[in-house]
């Protein structure tokens, strides 16, 4: 009997400020399709969505939430998104870039993980860790 999926509903991620944290994240989640769903003056909870409608109003999407905790610190792990295409992988790496992301590795081949791995690597201004990979050939 083959056991149906389970998908991710949601990533909560901590960072020491949301408005300091909020520059960064609103141009990397942008980089990725998502959106603001919370005001400019949040200084709590901050959302991003993808901005998906079918005709019987919102679908339910994923969504990335920055939680303000001050003493938050980072630690190894790293969260990962998928990309359809090698250049997405490179278009974030530059958008992220731009964004103030340190750490930055890549994008490269990543033959150790699979022939075919393609990724960027980095960190947010607050050292949590990311990735953003294509698995698959592409242009």
């Amino acid at each position: 009997m083959r056991q149906q999926r389970v998908f991710i509903d949601h990533i909560d991620q901590r960072v020491r400020s949301t408005r300091e944290a909020m520059p960064f994240y609103d141009a990397f989640m942008a980089a990725l399709g998502m959106r603001r769903i919370t005001g400019d003056d949040q200084e709590d909870w901050v959302g991003y969505a993808y901005e998906e409608q079918d005709a019987d109003g919102p679908t339910p999407t994923p969504f990335f939430g920055l939680i303000p905790s001050p003493g938050h610190r980072p630690d190894e792990t790293r969260i990962a998104f998928w990309a359809e295409t090698r250049s997405d992988v490179d278009r974030i790496a530059d958008a992220v870039r731009l964004a103030g992301a340190g750490a930055v590795e890549g994008p490269e081949l990543c033959e150790e993980y699979g022939p075919t791995y393609y990724a960027v690597f980095f960190e947010d201004p607050g050292g949590n860790r990311f990735e953003v990979c294509c698995r698959h050939q592409s242009e």
